[in-house]
């Protein structure tokens, strides 16, 4: 087992070039600094430093060891300050979870209510859906954004809410949204380079059922996980794509982007699943009562 505070003596008599000056500015006696280094020594099995003039130089082993160190006390210096911070703050932390698959824009959407919260810190994981739902149990979470509801599992307590059902939009650049396609819509996207969510959105398989009972049979050139890459890829002239109604809001922050036209037969849910500790969180609640107040529901 490695003792840090051996570390931390060798760490400084790298630093300052010796043991003596280690000691002055440790205030400690050289004897017992040239000890704690020895032992760090053995511990590792190889020597870490040599005789170099006055001083001390490192050996490849103490090179190794020494950038490791740096950074260890480096981050450990920063702890009291954050912890300083973090008590003195009146920061409002919001952790959320978002799913594979989930439209980041109108995740976006359904968080702006809580992002003029002063002092907000808002921290967003994006993962797999059954890793963020056991990051959620353990309350390394507030809430997570899916487009799922959570599997009953009496053991994880979770609670599921759909917070919004969005009628999906399709967008694209000037260059491919022009009047015939508008008016040919959504038989015109059988001559349209066509951008869409990976399999892993539940979007996805919606739109393939709507494309097969239109007998439309897409030319896809682009699958994405994330929707506003996909929305920079289309404004760059690569195709058209669909996106909530919810998520559209957002899709004005991409410049050139048209709409081509209206899917009300495909829809994208959004579900909120929080844990008992969660469904307390103020910023949870807030965004919870907003989706109901808008009727994204």
């Amino acid at each position: 087992m490695l003792n840090y505070r051996h570390l931390y003596y060798f760490w400084m008599v790298a630093k300052e070039g010796g043991f003596a000056r280690a000691a002055d500015r440790l205030e400690m006696a050289v004897q017992t600094i040239s000890a704690q280094v020895r032992d760090l020594e053995k511990t590792l099995g190889h020597q870490l430093l040599k005789p170099s003039g006055r001083g001390v130089a490192l050996t490849e082993a103490g090179l190794a060891t020494y950038a490791r160190a740096d950074e260890i006390f480096q981050l450990g210096q920063r702890i009291a300050d954050e912890v300083h911070e973090a008590a003195s703050s009146r920061a409002a932390r919001l952790s959320v979870g978002l799913s594979d698959g989930i439209s980041k824009l109108a995740a976006h959407a359904l968080l702006e209510p809580v992002l003029a919260t002063p002092h907000l810190r808002l921290v967003c994981h994006e993962g797999d859906f059954d890793e963020l739902l056991s990051e959620l149990a353990l309350h390394q979470l507030d809430v997570v954004l899916a487009a799922q509801a959570a599997p009953r599992n009496p053991n994880q307590r979770l609670t599921s809410e759909r917070i919004a059902r969005s009628m999906v939009q399709w967008y694209g650049p000037a260059s491919l949204v022009r009047k015939q396609a508008r008016d040919r819509f959504p038989q015109s996207l059988q001559d349209l380079p066509i951008l869409l969510p990976t399999v892993h959105s539940p979007l996805r398989s919606s739109l393939d059922n709507w494309f097969q009972d239109l007998g439309v049979k897409p030319r896809v050139v682009g699958e994405f996980e994330d929707s506003a890459l996909l929305a920079v890829f289309a404004a760059r002239g690569f195709g058209v794509f669909p996106v909530s109604q919810l998520g559209a809001q957002d899709v004005g922050l991409v410049r050139g982007l048209r709409l081509l036209g209206d899917c009300p037969d495909v829809s994208e849910d959004v579900y909120a699943i929080w844990s008992r500790r969660g469904q307390h969180h103020p910023l949870v609640r807030q965004m919870v009562a907003a989706a109901h107040q808008a009727g994204t529901v």
